[in-house]
């Protein structure tokens, strides 16, 4: 379904934003600065808001990623958004950020119009 490969492309373009906003941001630096984590936890909401509306059966063909996971950490920040804790997102960002990139390259089709310039 030609949706599904949108929010699916969706999902990879958030999570790399992640990557380009924290390369070179440590721990420290993260816990500080307001503007970054702000960006960081929009972007894992674009991720879960693609997430859930991926049909069932592209969920069910692809059950090595996380889904109600991902969903759940949406719903985490979007509704409980006065508990956050910043070292959970930061986690988030360190470890599952880039194991979902992992997860969801293969899955997005090729860009048609690179494919044109090759």
């Amino acid at each position: 379904m030609w949706r599904d490969d949108a929010y699916m492309l969706d999902m990879l373009l958030a999570a790399r934003k992640v990557q380009s906003y924290t390369r070179n941001i440590n721990w420290e630096r993260f816990r500080d600065d307001d503007l970054i984590q702000n960006a960081v936890m929009y972007q894992i909401q674009i991720i879960g808001e693609a997430a859930r509306k991926i049909s069932r059966q592209h969920k069910d063909a692809h059950s090595e990623i996380p889904w109600q996971m991902i969903i759940g950490m949406r719903n985490r920040l979007v509704h409980e958004y006065f508990d956050i804790i910043p070292e959970r997102v930061w986690n988030v960002l360190e470890r599952d950020i880039p194991e979902l990139i992992q997860l969801i390259e293969p899955l997005v089709p090729p860009d048609e119009s690179s494919e044109a310039e090759d």
